[in-house]
């Protein structure tokens, strides 16, 4: 099964524990605001790739791996999940840690055939970084332009199969950084027994100009980039919501 790739990154650091060899999988029915990756929103673009040719090119440079492994994201990486089963199956083969970054969007548990496959895929994922855009359903799709019922429900199906799972947040000045909801958010993913890590990312302009050279509209033109030191403080408030849900039992 040939996967649709728009790009690989041989040297990631901020894409799952350790040096990771990274998968950009083109193809993404997120909308999202603040993305910066939109040239990967096509589901048809990108490059034809074979799993045996990725893992080729990780071989090369496996050395740099040993205290990584390869993720793949995208893009959306769940859009192709037949792809995935065959390139991780080839990444177990030979030992190597596997991580999916993803939405959560593509799932669906009415889709039981879907769900039969990712039953599979997760028996070969070591770790989901599973992007929570934002916890309240009417904002989530103000900015997505997607719900987050199916995004929330993931969540649970990763506990059930005793999946690890690390959530990332980005904070957006005005649209991410309000305290209620960053400690909504804490307490619903405080539940989870295989909730491992927390990532607060703050928000940047760097795909500003990107979207400027594709000709496209972006949606948070004059949108300041996050303080960083700012985010260290919306991420305690996310935390407060950790341990009183956790509290509570």
């Amino acid at each position: 099964m040939k996967g649709r790739i728009h790009s690989l990154e041989s040297f990631g650091t901020v894409d799952g524990p350790g040096v990771r060899f990274v998968v950009f999988v083109q193809g993404c029915p997120m909308r999202c605001a603040y993305c910066h990756n939109p040239d990967t929103w096509e589901m048809n673009g990108g490059t034809l790739m074979e799993p045996a040719e990725i893992i080729e090119q990780y071989e090369r440079n496996r050395g740099f791996y040993r205290e990584g492994g390869i993720t793949v994201t995208g893009g959306e990486p769940l859009m192709q999940v037949d792809f995935l089963i065959d390139l991780f199956t080839l990444a177990k083969e030979k030992d190597v840690h596997t991580c999916i970054d993803t939405s959560g969007i593509a799932f669906n548990r009415t889709n039981t055939g879907y769900v039969e496959k990712l039953d599979k895929l997760m028996t070969l994922t070591d770790l989901v970084m599973l992007d929570i855009k934002h916890i309240d359903p009417d904002k989530h799709y103000e900015l997505t332009s997607q719900p987050n019922e199916h995004i929330l429900d993931f969540c649970k199906y990763l506990e059930e199969k005793n999946v690890p799972m690390w959530i990332r947040h980005v904070v957006v000045p005005g649209i991410t950084d309000d305290d209620v909801y960053l400690e909504k958010l804490g307490y619903f993913i405080g539940q989870f027994k295989n909730l491992k890590a927390l990532d607060v990312l703050p928000y940047h302009t760097m795909g500003e100009k990107k979207y400027e050279s594709l000709g496209m509209e972006y949606k948070l033109k004059g949108v300041p980039a996050m303080d960083k030191n700012k985010v260290v403080e919306k991420k305690a408030v996310i935390l407060e919501g950790i341990k009183k849900r956790r509290a509570e039992g």
